[in-house]
């Protein structure tokens, strides 16, 4: 469904070559926003190319506005538990609400128990968006000396 400002949330096959560089192009702006935020760069999505991206396994919605992806959001369902593998907004569409709408459009299109996520610690816009949500936290991780994620879970 088209929304009034042209924008709608859509599924698209990341196997596809054109669908997998029209992600990067968002990925990776979007990325390099969060690895200034929590200070360490050298975080996966910022490695992706479209051969990874294509193998990656993950389903994808994407956020379009007059047909241009300018956001996405990917999973991993397993049994009755759905894993955010990613959400990436570009940054010349932050604060638009767009992080919700994709969050929100996840919990209505599962038949599930559980939905689970992980962001860096440091990443406050993510971890305010996730207990916002409903989200708590489960754990957090010290990666390494730089880097501490941050685990949550809702259940539904």
């Amino acid at each position: 469904m088209v929304e009034r400002d042209g924008s709608m949330i859509k599924t698209f096959d990341i196997r596809n070559t054109k669908n997998a560089e029209d992600l990067l192009t968002i990925q990776i702006p979007s990325y390099k926003v969060e690895a200034e935020i929590i200070g360490y760069d050298d975080i996966p999505p910022l490695k992706d190319t479209v051969k990874t991206l294509k193998q990656c396994r993950e389903t994808f919605f994407g956020y379009y506005i007059n047909e241009e992806l300018c956001a996405a959001i990917s999973v991993k369902v397993i049994d009755n538990e759905v894993d955010i593998h990613r959400l990436i907004v570009h940054p010349d569409h932050f604060r638009k609400g767009i992080a919700q709408k994709l969050l929100s459009f996840i919990e209505g299109q599962f038949d599930t128990m559980t939905i689970t996520v992980a962001t860096g610690s440091k990443n406050s816009p993510a971890v305010t968006l996730y207990k916002k949500n409903g989200f708590r936290i489960t754990k957090e991780v010290q990666v390494n000396q730089q880097l501490s994620l941050t685990y949550f879970e809702k259940k539904i």
